[in-house]
C-alpha cells in the first residue's frame, strides 16, 4: 500500500470510477466525503449517492457533512491527516477544506480546461457541436476551475454521440488520469500549468454553465445541425423536449432523447411534422428534417418511435412547437 494518504471527495457513478482505481491500485484511501442522503423520485424514497454505496461497500470511512465549514466536519477532516485531497463531481470546496492536505488538492474536471468551465461540461461541448472533449486534472485555488493544470487527456466526439455516450467514456478515461495524476504526485514530478498558456491565439473561451429547463427546449427555427446536437447534447438527461400540437388543438410534451438528420430543400414551414404513423416522425427545420428516433410522452416509457406509434396517433397536420 502507498504510504500516502488520499481523502476522496464525489458523489454520482462518474466519481466512482476515479475512486475504484485508487481502491485497486492500493493506494490508502484515509476517507471519503459525499453529500448526506436526501429524498428524491416519486415516492421521495431517501436514496444515497452512488460513492457512498460504494464506500459502504468497500469498508472505507465515510463523512456526509451537511456544512462544509462546521467546525465539527473540519474536526473530523483533520483527524484523516490527509496528505493529498481529491475532487471528482463534489461540490465547491471552501478554502480551509482544500488548503488542508500539505500536498493540496487536485480536481478531475469533465473538459479541457480552461475551455468549459462549470457545472455541465460534458453537456455543452456536444451541444456546441464540438469535434473534441477530454477530461483535466487540477489543483483548488480561489476561483472555480482555474487552478494550475497537471494533466488533461482528449477524446474526439464523433457526430452521432449523445452526451450519456461522452460521459461513460470520460468516466473511464477520467479514472486513468486521476490515478496517473496521484502517481506523479507521490514521485514529486508533475507539471502546474497556468491555465492562460492553453488558450491559442483567438480562441474564445466557452462556458458550462447549469442547465435549466429552458435550456432543454428545442427551437425548431435553429439549423438542422445545431437542433441534432442540442438534443444529443441533452441526451439522455435532463433531455431535450417540445410540444407537438394536434389539428384540434391538443398539446402534447414529449423528450426527444435521439434524433436523425436529413439533409435535402423542402418547403414546408418550419415544425411542420410528416409521419407515415408507423415508422417515422420527421419535422421540417431550415435545411431539411430532423427525424425523432426516441422519444418519451410524458408520464410514459422512453420508447423508440416505432413503438410509440403504435400507441400514439399522429397524422399530417401535426406541428412541433
Amino acid at each position: 500500500m502507498s504510504g500516502l494518504r488520499i481523502v476522496f471527495m464525489g458523489t454520482p457513478e462518474f466519481a466512482v470510477a476515479s475512486l475504484d482505481i485508487l481502491v485497486k491500485n492500493n493506494y490508502d484511501i484515509a476517507g471519503v466525503i459525499t453529500v448526506p442522503d436526501k429524498p428524491a423520485g416519486r415516492g421521495q424514497q431517501v436514496q444515497q449517492s452512488a460513492v457512498k454505496k460504494y464506500a459502504l461497500e468497500k469498508g472505507l470511512k465515510l463523512l456526509q457533512p451537511e456544512k462544509l465549514k462546521a467546525e465539527e466536519f473540519l474536526s473530523e477532516l483533520r483527524e484523516l491527516k490527509a496528505d493529498l485531497q481529491i475532487v471528482v463531481a463534489f461540490r465547491m470546496l471552501p478554502e480551509v477544506v482544500w488548503n488542508m492536505p500539505r500536498l493540496g488538492t487536485f480536481n478531475l474536471h469533465g473538459s479541457l480546461l480552461p475551455q468549459y468551465r462549470g457545472a455541465a461540461p460534458i453537456n455543452w461541448a456536444v451541444i456546441n457541436g464540438d469535434k473534441e472533449t477530454g477530461v483535466s486534472t487540477f489543483f483548488l485555488q480561489h476561483e472555480i476551475d482555474t487552478g494550475k493544470i497537471i494533466f488533461r487527456e482528449k477524446t474526439p466526439i464523433a457526430e452521432n454521440e449523445t452526451a450519456g455516450e461522452i460521459h461513460d467514456r470520460l468516466m473511464v478515461i477520467g479514472a486513468e488520469l486521476v490515478l496517473k495524476t496521484v502517481k506523479a504526485i507521490e514521485d514529486g514530478k508533475y507539471p502546474q500549468i497556468d491555465q492562460s498558456e492553453l488558450i491559442a491565439a483567438g480562441e474564445k473561451e466557452k462556458h458550462a454553465p447549469k442547465i435549466f429547463k429552458e435550456d432543454c427546449r428545442i427551437n425548431w427555427e435553429k439549423p438542422l445541425k445545431k437542433i441534432h446536437d442540442h438534443v444529443r447534447g441533452l441526451s439522455p438527461y435532463p433531455a431535450a423536449f417540445t410540444e407537438l400540437l394536434s389539428p384540434d388543438g391538443k398539446n402534447f410534451s414529449v423528450k426527444v432523447f435521439l434524433t436523425e438528420t436529413e439533409e435535402t430543400e423542402h418547403n414546408y414551414s418550419v415544425g411542420e411534422i410528416h409521419t407515415d404513423a408507423k415508422t417515422y416522425i420527421k419535422v421540417a427545420v431550415e435545411g431539411g428534417f430532423v427525424s425523432l428516433k426516441d422519444l418519451q410522452l410524458a408520464g410514459k416509457k422512453r420508447l423508440p418511435v416505432t413503438e410509440l406509434l403504435r400507441g400514439f396517433q399522429i397524422a399530417a397536420g401535426w406541428k412541433a412547437l
